[in-house]
């Protein structure tokens, strides 16, 4: 499956942390993530993660752009949910193409943990029939 994975500046720590707790799963996986946050969580796993640019400066536009092309199976992101922080017209429309496009999201570690989980089991093989171009689907239909 292709995976995504964002995390806020004050998620940034949560989310190393659950990508350790959860490496042996998303091992298995192609990982793209933006800058900064694929920083950490490569440094601290060892993951093999597609770095884009850093949020700030287009990474969040890069992965709705793969939403919009169906490039992606999941999306991790995981929100700042202060409240000072304002309307963010992007996350909006990341979320919103994710809905458009039936990709499933976590913005909590409470959800990412049951995706993940229900990756591991196979509870999101329906993708394999609606991204059929996944280099990880066409890979797995070829070992078979």
């Amino acid at each position: 499956m292709e995976i995504a994975i964002i995390a806020d500046d004050k998620k940034k720590e949560l989310m190393t942390q659950f990508c350790i707790a959860y490496c042996g799963i998303l091992c298995k996986h192609n990982l793209c993530a933006t800058g900064i946050t694929g920083k950490y969580i490569s440094e601290a796993t060892g993951l093999k993660i597609e770095r884009l640019l850093s949020g700030a400066h287009g990474g969040a536009q890069q992965i709705t752009s793969r939403v919009a092309y169906n490039e992606i199976d999941l999306l991790i992101y995981f929100r700042d949910t202060s409240k000072d922080v304002v309307f963010d017209e992007e996350e909006y429309n990341l979320l919103r193409m994710c809905d458009v496009y039936n990709i499933p999201v976590a913005t909590n570690i409470a959800t990412a943990e049951v995706l993940v989980t229900a990756l591991e089991n196979g509870g999101l093989d329906w993708r394999e029939i609606v991204n059929p171009k996944s280099e990880y689907n066409h890979r797995n239909k070829n070992d078979q």
